[in-house]
């Protein structure tokens, strides 16, 4: 399952440690968005660790799943790539 994980976190040390969690799941796009291909239960693993990082009052997680047709009409301008790890993909 492909998900674009993205935060908004408030206090700077909660932010490190959001950034930190989330490089052990997918590869970093920008500073606080992920591209993430994961199995479902994974990708329940990520919410619920990141959960214990947060301040729910303040902060805010976003998981946005990526069906396979809208990744191939990603549009990117200028530079970057589409992260493709054919290797864990399901046929």
């Amino acid at each position: 399952m492909f998900v674009l994980i993205t935060y908004d976190i408030t206090d700077n040390k909660r932010l490190n440690r959001m950034h930190k969690l989330l490089k052990n799941f997918g590869i970093s796009v920008q500073y606080s968005v992920f591209e993430c291909d994961l199995e479902p239960a994974k990708v329940e693993e990520v919410r619920l660790l990141a959960l214990e990082i947060m301040d729910t009052e303040e902060d805010r997680l976003l998981i946005y799943p990526i069906c396979r047709e809208c990744r191939n009409k990603v549009q990117i301008s200028g530079q970057g790539e589409i992260w493709v790890d054919s290797e864990w993909w399901v046929y």
